[in-house]
């Protein structure tokens, strides 16, 4: 749940109470990150490049981190710098931290992120009347971490209609396209069709709206009294650059569309025609992959499918396939049984990486697709295969919701995996994802248990904190929860072994306060003490705060 006005002033004085360093933006300068609550990772350019857009629960903002490979193959952290955005705009809609929206809308369940000629995109929202960040305000357009642009798009009186009046997500801005040709940047906006911003004139950008005209196949510009339908105007959910022909191919609640150079507008899929809604669209690797998603009601049901166009030989669109361990093709449609909705797709040769979230779930991690489908990785203590990657196979440290996912190239020769999560950073691989390193937020610690850290420094409802400490041997590690009056009311771990580390040694998998006592209940909002114990007579001492169970 979303923190309101009310909720947000009292965590910005709790958080000067107890520290406030992961509230306060000048206080950040020691971290890595600008927050561990990532929702997007996305190339920047360069070899080892990365962008990432975190948020807490106060503010949100951007890092720009450079990475290097160690001549054993893990991933080093070189440098990082961020900056805050404004606190009445973010890139991420509340729907999409919180799982406020309708089940079933797939396009608006991930944060779509461009790098446009030097320049990440990302979306931009601004609060309602409720303090929600859900109103479709524009996009950012990001240079560096001094150069933030917000680009203010104005809403069409078309928006007035009842159903768009009622429900602004609507509208909002669900996927991009780069045309570096024609220096053209088109932008998804659901019910107010299509967006681009052209960038090839010499007196700077120019913006412009289109609507679909389904029964004339041609796009049409969108004026102030424009009479929308919703019928013969399906909304554009995503849009995709072919990158052999250059056609423009969208994804739409009537299909899925190309729009060639002469502007005519044809259907591209017999199995993706009118009658489906398709809300995603991807295209990479070597072959070139093509890869949609469906996703619709009906008889209150969510259906979902996955569908593929592997290589030109393909003639048209087709389920992907789920194999089990041995090879054999699943009969049932695992993706539209286990409700599965994509999150990003990252290419890499022959493999493309989907990231999916479940419906109305946790659950989350990314599936491996080669020419031949999808490949469970194992069968479970119950005979069930896993197709999942993520906690499980190391990706993240702990079991965390992965949001965002990305392929960046690392070295000349060598491309890089990385994904953000909710709550543990970002995790980057150098060997397509068969190793992974975390990149957590980082801040100078003492040694032998000098000072401890606790981040963030404020537990809301349903999150956790990391006890960050650091020793300079081998150490049994004890970490107890006291209350106020110095009562205790969680022991996390006792006597467990940790290593000397040039940063911290914290053991992110078990070194956490959730805010909850030994017999698993909140405790309630306050102060609280953690105090750390080395089996070398050394004592550190830190301090959080909770706000309870109360919304959970």
């Amino acid at each position: 749940m979303k923190l309101g006005k009310m909720e947000s002033s009292l965590v910005l004085a709790v958080g000067m109470l107890v520290g406030g360093s992961a509230l306060c933006g000048s206080a950040l300068a020691g971290e890595t990150l600008f927050s561990n609550y990532v929702f997007s990772v996305a190339p920047a350019g360069e070899n080892g490049k990365l962008w990432a857009f975190s948020q807490d629960n106060t503010y949100s903002g951007v890092t720009y981190l450079s990475f290097s490979v160690a001549k054993d193959g893990s991933i080093v952290t070189e440098q990082t710098k961020r900056e805050q955005v404004s606190d009445t705009l973010t890139a991420v809609h509340d729907g999409l931290q919180y799982s406020i929206i309708p089940d079933e809308q797939a396009e608006y369940r991930r944060l779509p992120a461009i790098y446009a000629g030097s320049n990440l995109v990302l979306p931009m929202f601004a609060m309602d009347k409720d303090d929600r960040y859900r109103i479709p305000a524009g996009y950012y357009t990001i240079r560096d971490v001094n150069n933030i642009i917000e680009n203010p798009v104005e809403i069409s009186t078309a928006a007035e209609l009842d159903t768009l009046k009622n429900n602004p997500m609507m509208y909002t801005i669900s996927g991009f396209a780069y045309d570096s040709t024609a220096k053209r940047l088109w932008i998804a906006r659901g019910a107010l069709g299509l967006m681009v911003n052209d960038r090839s004139g010499k007196n700077g950008a120019k913006d412009t709206t289109f609507i679909l005209n389904f029964e004339k196949k041609k796009l049409e510009k969108l004026e102030d009294g424009t009479n929308l339908d919703l019928k013969n105007n399906p909304e554009v959910f995503d849009v995709r650059v072919h990158p052999k022909t250059g056609d423009l191919w969208l994804a739409t609640a009537k299909g899925l569309l190309k729009r060639t150079s002469d502007g005519k507008i044809s259907t591209v899929s017999a199995k993706l025609d009118s009658t489906t809604r398709v809300t995603g669209l991807w295209m990479g690797g070597e072959p070139l992959q093509i890869i949609a998603e469906t996703n619709y009601k009906k008889d209150g049901n969510i259906i979902g499918g996955l569908w593929r166009r592997y290589d030109e030989k393909d003639k048209d669109f087709a389920k992907v396939n789920f194999l089990d361990t041995a090879g054999k093709v699943q009969k049932k449609d695992i993706y539209d049984e286990s409700d599965y909705t994509v999150s990003d797709v990252a290419f890499l040769g022959k493999t493309a990486f989907v990231l999916v979230n479940s419906v109305g779930g946790s659950t989350s991690g990314y599936l491996k697709m080669d020419s031949l489908g999808i490949k469970a990785w194992e069968k479970d203590d119950n005979g069930k295969d896993k197709w999942l990657y993520g906690y499980e196979t190391g990706v993240t440290d702990r079991k965390m919701r992965i949001t965002s996912l990305t392929t960046f190239p690392l070295t000349d020769k060598r491309m890089g995996l990385a994904v953000g999560s909710f709550g543990n950073g970002i995790s980057v691989s150098a060997d397509s994802g068969a190793s992974w390193s975390v990149v957590l937020n980082r801040a100078k610690l003492d040694n032998n248990l000098g000072s401890i850290r606790m981040v963030p420094s404020v537990i809301a409802p349903g999150n956790e904190s990391l006890v960050s400490y650091k020793v300079g041997r081998e150490s049994k590690i004890t970490i107890e929860v006291f209350s106020y009056d110095m009562r205790k009311v969680r022991t996390i771990v006792k006597d467990a072994v940790r290593y000397a580390d040039a940063s911290r040694s914290s053991n992110p998998k078990e070194d956490f306060w959730d805010g909850r006592d030994d017999h698993g209940k909140d405790c309630t909002m306050g102060v609280y003490y953690i105090r750390v114990k080395d089996n070398h007579g050394h004592v550190g001492w830190g301090k959080t705060m909770t706000l309870g169970g109360s919304f959970r």
